[in-house]
C-alpha cells in the first residue's frame, strides 16, 4: 500500500511525497523479510528523480539497485533507469551500455522464470526497446527515436490507456522535434481525448513539452487545429 501511495503521489505531481512513501515501502518490505522489493524501491525513487531532472541521483540510485543478488528482471529495470539518467546528461556511450545490459537481463530465460508477480509494466512487450526510444530522444536523435517509438507503440494493447498515453506523447514529441509536425499533431490528437481517463503528472509533463515544441510552428494549420484540445489539458499557468 505504501508503494502504491508513492506511485499515486508521483502521478499527482508530488515528488517529495512520492519519495517519502516509496522509501517507507522499501523499509516495510525489508522489515517483512523481502529485500528484493525493498531494493526495487530504489528503482522507483530513481524514476522520481529522473522526472525531476536530477540525472546524478537517478544514476546513483539505479546503480545501487543493480548490486547484490536481485532477480534479473529487477536488475534489468534498474539498468534501464540508469540508461535514462545517462541520456539526460547526453552520455550516449554509457546510456547504450546500460541499455544493452538491461536488454540482456530482461530477455534472458531466468527473467521469464521468476516466481511471484511481475515487477514493472506488463503492457510493454519489449521494455528495453521502448526505453531506448525515449533515451534516443533525450540524446538528441529524435528521428531515430520516432521510428523506434512508432514500432513499439504499435505493439501496445488497445485497452492499456495509461501506457498508450505515456509513451504516445513521447512519440508525438519525437516526430514534432524531427520536423514531422502534421504527423505529431495527428498522434497527439488521438491521445488527448484519453487524458481525462488517465490523469498523470508524468504524462502532463510530456504534453507541455510537446506544446512548447509545436509552438515553433504556430502558423501550421494542424497546430492551430490542435490548440483548443491542448489548452483543455494544460493548466492556465502552463500556457504556451
Amino acid at each position: 500500500m505504501a508503494e502504491f501511495t508513492g506511485w499515486m503521489a508521483q502521478e499527482a505531481g508530488g515528488s517529495g511525497a512520492a519519495l517519502q512513501w516509496t522509501g517507507e515501502a522499501a523499509d516495510l518490505a525489508r522489515a517483512g523479510g523481502d529485500p528484493h522489493l525493498g531494493s526495487y524501491g530504489l528503482v522507483r525513487r530513481a524514476l522520481v528523480t529522473l522526472h525531476d531532472g536530477n540525472a546524478a541521483s537517478t544514476i546513483t540510485l539505479a546503480r545501487l539497485a543493480q548490486s547484490g543478488g536481485l532477480p534479473p528482471r529487477m536488475r534489468g529495470l534498474a539498468a534501464q533507469r540508469e540508461a535514462q539518467g545517462h541520456a539526460l546528461v547526453g552520455d550516449e556511450r554509457a546510456c547504450l551500455r546500460s541499455l544493452d545490459r538491461a536488454r540482456t537481463l530482461l530477455t534472458g530465460d531466468s527473467a521469464h522464470d521468476e516466481a511471484g508477480p511481475t515487477i514493472g509494466t506488463t503492457h510493454v512487450s519489449d521494455p528495453a526497446a521502448m526505453t531506448t526510444g525515449g533515451c534516443l530522444y533525450d540524446l538528441g536523435r529524435p528521428k531515430a527515436a520516432a521510428e523506434l517509438l512508432d514500432r513499439e507503440c504499435g505493439r501496445l494493447p488497445s485497452h492499456a490507456l495509461r501506457t498508450r498515453t505515456r509513451y504516445g506523447f513521447r512519440r508525438s514529441l519525437a516526430h514534432a522535434t524531427s520536423g514531422e509536425v502534421e504527423h505529431a499533431c495527428t498522434i497527439a490528437g488521438e491521445l488527448l481525448g484519453m487524458m481525462p481517463a488517465v490523469p498523470s503528472a508524468t504524462v502532463n509533463s510530456d504534453v507541455l513539452r510537446l506544446a512548447r515544441e509545436l509552438s515553433r510552428s504556430r502558423s501550421s494549420w494542424p497546430v492551430r487545429d490542435l490548440q483548443p484540445a491542448l489548452a483543455q489539458v494544460l493548466t492556465p499557468t502552463q500556457g504556451w
